[in-house]
């Protein structure tokens, strides 16, 4: 009776299942989200799946040959990577900034005679 409450029957169970697959497998990075924010939203999913007993390696998990790389180092490597481009961003934006100048005309005489 606690399982059926808290899980479902069968048919909820596997429903459950085949939306958080649908969302694993469309899973990308929002516009503007950051690689922690982006992280906890597929270790969401994941663990969910879990709980429902359907579960993935770490190769079904990340999309490189991740025979070698844990998911831990990918979230490292990404975090690195998105400070550089933070860092390359803020020297843009310093670089594209311009000084401009207010130019004031003032009547005078020189100005009457075409100077």
């Amino acid at each position: 009776l606690l399982e059926v409450t808290y899980e479902g029957t069968n048919q909820v169970k596997e429903s459950k299942i085949s939306i958080l697959v649908h969302e694993y497998e469309l899973f990308v990075m929002h516009d503007n989200e950051c690689i922690s924010d982006m992280f906890s939203r597929f270790t969401t999913i994941i663990n969910s799946l879990k709980n429902l007993g359907k579960s993935y390696s770490n190769q079904e998990l990340e999309a490189k040959d991740l025979s070698t790389l844990p998911l831990e180092q990918l979230l490292g490597s990404l975090m690195t990577h998105e400070t550089t481009m933070k860092n390359h961003e803020n020297v843009e934006v310093k670089k594209k900034k311009v000084i401009t100048f207010k130019v004031s005309k003032e009547d005078s005489e020189s100005d009457e005679d075409g100077d």
